[in-house]
């Protein structure tokens, strides 16, 4: 019984010192406002599935959303135009095509192709993250 009271004892006690040593995560002097996000979509967009032997393997069709700061949502909406051309000057050059016949798309790497075209379009830092919704061959 006196082992499970000064384990009690112990525990509670780090946990204090840790939350003195460390801060409470709710503390407003050390503590970053979270910046709230939207996604803005990419509209339809049709994409060549290249082999890695640079080979035409077929189409595919995909949809995807910018994760992009609330207050950049307007001017990320007016330059998405720019971001499916940098789109569609990345595509054709990197092999897309996966699975035995090459007729389904390698989600990963189209997902850092959208996102270095978004870099490219709209500049270092705008997109947090893209969401593929959708990725088919067509």
């Amino acid at each position: 019984m006196a082992l499970i009271i000064a384990g009690i004892g112990v525990g509670a006690g780090s946990g204090y010192g840790a939350g003195l040593v460390l801060g409470s995560p709710d503390d407003a002097h050390g503590a970053q406002e979270a910046v709230k996000t939207s996604f803005v979509p990419v509209p339809h967009m049709v994409a060549p599935l290249v082999l890695p032997d640079g080979r035409l393997s077929g189409y595919m069709a995909f949809e995807v959303q910018l994760e992009v700061p609330e207050k950049d949502v307007d001017s990320v909406t007016q330059r998405i135009p720019f971001v499916q051309h940098a789109i569609n000057l990345r595509t054709y050059r990197t092999p897309l095509a996966a699975g035995v016949d090459g007729t389904i798309p390698d989600i990963e790497k189209f997902r850092q192709v959208v996102a270095d075209a978004a870099k490219e379009a709209l500049g270092q830092g705008v997109v947090q993250r893209v969401a593929v919704t959708k990725a088919v061959p067509d």
